[in-house]
């Protein structure tokens, strides 16, 4: 029975409070309405963070792929110099991609990155080529550089490395297009500025400056030398005109070709009988020498 009552009561007591909900709504309303634009306001916030979180996830991992695709593409054209084959052109299809991805990165700092690394596609094409660049290509092309860097150098503030990463860029392009003078004042710049110390780009810039003169000079190869014509071999004495030259031994004795313990024993007397063909002598053959030598005769 206590049981059964007890059930009752609590029957009676949610019916009581389910009566009573819209009384007490009204007259919490603006206590509700409170609670519930900040439990919105919360989830809002925690699912824009969780998409932003992904999105940079996912940004960063495309920004990955196209530097790894810029590396791919030089060891590709390396494989293609060893073959005798001009692939410096497929550097160009990463760098436009790096262009495209800057363009709609919502952050400025994988912005500024893909700048620096389009550019030096772009430079680095033109370093691979096996063919002569034309003038009107070159500074084409290194222009499109520049502005690269120039753009990523406005992007990366607060970052010191992409800042000084940048600025000696533009150096390399100033020296690339001839300009010693602009890129020496460059590489002064980035050499001498506090806020880029201990970048990397800064040793590079202090190392640049003492090596900039070498590179204001041609280099120019001299042309191979040409072959020597053949010379004519003399004739060897003891040979006729028009016979083949023999060797010098061929005029030596012979004991100064072979030892002596391999010479052929010479015979005591001349040989006779069938050995050379000759018939033994007869009685007939032989003068007479006494007869010759008689006193009178």
């Amino acid at each position: 029975m206590k049981s059964d009552h007890r059930h009752e009561l609590k029957t009676n007591e949610l019916a009581e409070w389910i009566t009573n909900l819209p009384q007490w709504a009204k007259e919490n309303r603006n206590t509700i309405l409170v609670v519930l634009v900040v439990l919105i306001a919360a989830a809002a916030v925690y699912f824009w963070r969780t998409y932003n979180r992904r999105a940079s996830l996912r940004e960063q991992l495309r920004l990955t792929s196209l530097m790894n695709s810029v590396s791919a593409s030089q060891m590709q054209i390396l494989q293609g110099h060893s073959q005798g084959r001009d692939l410096s052109f497929v550097l160009l299809q990463p760098a436009e991609e790096l262009k495209t991805f800057a363009q709609n990165v919502s952050d400025d700092q994988m912005a500024a990155l893909a700048l620096i690394k389009r550019a030096q596609a772009l430079r680095t094409e033109l370093h691979y080529r096996l063919e002569t660049v034309g003038q009107q290509e070159l500074l084409s092309q290194v222009n499109q550089a520049k502005a690269s860097y120039a753009e990523a150098l406005e992007k990366a503030s607060g970052n010191p490395s992409l800042q000084a990463m940048a600025k000696f860029g533009l150096g390399l392009c100033e020296e690339e297009l001839g300009n010693f003078d602009e890129a020496r004042q460059i590489y002064q710049e980035v050499a001498t500025d506090p806020a880029l110390e201990g970048t990397a780009a800064k040793t590079a810039a202090q190392n640049r400056l003492q090596t900039v003169e070498d590179y204001k000079t041609k280099v120019v190869f001299r042309p191979s030398p040409k072959p020597e014509p053949p010379v004519a071999s003399q004739p060897t004495a003891g040979t006729a005109p028009g016979e083949p030259n023999m060797p010098v031994e061929a005029n030596l004795p012979i004991e100064t070709i072979l030892p002596a313990d391999t010479l052929p024993p010479i015979p005591s007397a001349p040989l006779q009988g069938p050995e050379l063909n000759v018939p033994p002598p007869t009685p007939n053959d032989v003068p007479d020498v006494t007869e010759t030598n008689q006193p009178g005769s």
